[in-house]
């Protein structure tokens, strides 16, 4: 059976059960770099340090399928160009080898004026491998290709922790959309009864998916966690402007709180993360999300930011297809995404900066591709500034 990675718009249950499944087939190592080898395309781990403890052996040697983060990884800490890494596995997986051994391993030599010269000298740095178990014979995923320092967060102790945080604070809330990427873990958190009229905001909107802003002008808050296993950021939890006519969620980036994922230098061998390391880790996440319930899920909270959202908002869009295409070039957001947001745009009938901020939280909610759909949460209310500040 294919071990599961993804998951979009799932609900909480299927989340925790696949999160479950996830942390069953988790394998941590610490590794020197002798004992990684691609063969194939495939990453074989063989002479890493087993582990010997109350439940059992656990053996680390096997065969793993990379992914896009492993790739990632592979390109920043052999300093080999991520497109030229992404090319060889995917169209000549010999390359691929040869460059991931050759500068892992080194050894490799040339004979000059009759004396051997070696080229290039094994790297003697260890890395921490996060891996997932196949199925009895099945081969395994190697997800990430991490420093020895790093500190990791898993999924589901993020997400147990802050919802002990919330219910700590003492709000009721909802589980919105839950969605797992190879990337990141994200939860939606809404709070309906913290309210507030936006009739500036939402002044002329039509949802694309039904429903107008001038008959129900309301948005309620919301969080966003959000947390990566694999290196590709920090856990945060930021507040969310959700608006009740079609859900639009407009992150609010700039006031997430953070946990980096540091750590103090990992001994080489199977990582069996103690009781008190977790015990700890969900000590400080669920303290900022009783920080985060009480900052951010209040109407005085939501009130300020709505009324600073509107005095942006208003300003208008002359030319929309210059404009949009612009702000999608400024923001770093694919170009083929640029006529999608525009059409939502249109289909919103809002011909200004909040316009265009509903587009992109419209348009995210199509997506199938999670990571690019939150990035454009985070990025909508930029945009808005962004138009805002050239139509004066």
């Amino acid at each position: 059976m294919a071990i599961q990675t993804t998951i979009r718009n799932a609900n909480l249950d299927d989340m925790v059960a696949l999160l479950r499944d996830q942390q069953a087939r988790k394998l941590d190592v610490v590794a020197p770099a002798t004992a990684i080898r691609s063969k194939g395309g495939l990453i074989v781990v063989k002479g890493a340090e087993a582990q010997i403890d109350s439940d059992g052996v656990t053996m680390v040697d096997g065969t793993y399928r990379p992914t896009d983060v492993f790739d990632d990884g592979i390109s920043d800490k052999l300093n080999i160009p991520l497109a030229y890494v992404r090319r060889m596995r995917n169209e000549r997986p010999d390359l691929y080898d040869a460059n991931v051994n050759g500068w892992l391993h080194g050894k490799s030599s040339r004979k000059l004026d009759g004396t051997i010269e070696t080229i290039a000298t094994p790297d003697d740095r260890s890395f921490l491998i996060r891996c997932f178990r196949g199925d009895d014979d099945e081969t395994g995923i190697v997800r990430a290709l991490l420093s020895n320092q790093y500190g990791v967060m898993d999924n589901l102790d993020a997400l147990v922790a802050v919802l002990d945080g919330v219910k700590q604070a003492g709000v009721d809330v909802e589980i919105g959309r839950c969605d797992l990427t190879e990337r990141h873990l994200y939860v939606q958190i809404k709070c309906p009864q913290i309210l507030a009229m936006a009739p500036e905001l939402l002044k002329g909107y039509r949802s694309p998916f039904g429903g107008d802003g001038a008959t129900l002008p309301v948005v309620f808050a919301g969080l966003v966690l959000r947390n990566s296993e694999v290196g590709s950021g920090a856990w945060s939890l930021a507040p969310q402007v959700i608006v009740q006519v079609c859900t639009n969620g407009m992150t609010v980036a700039k006031d997430a709180v953070r946990a980096v994922h540091l750590g103090s230098k990992l001994d080489e061998g199977v990582i069996k993360w103690s009781d008190d390391t977790a015990r700890k880790q969900a000590e400080l996440v669920v303290a900022k999300t009783r920080d985060a319930v009480k900052s951010f899920l209040s109407e005085e909270w939501l009130a300020g930011t709505v009324e600073a959202l509107e005095r942006k908002s208003s300003a208008p869009v002359f030319k929309p297809t210059e404009t949009v295409h612009a702000v999608v070039t400024q923001l770093g957001i694919p170009k083929g995404h640029a006529d999608g947001i525009l059409e939502h745009f249109i289909r919103g009938g809002q011909v200004t900066a909040g316009g265009v901020a509903q587009a992109f939280t419209s348009y995210s909610q199509t997506l199938d591709n999670a990571d690019l759909a939150y990035d454009l949460d985070s990025k909508a209310i930029t945009a808005m500034e962004v138009v805002a500040s050239h139509s004066k």
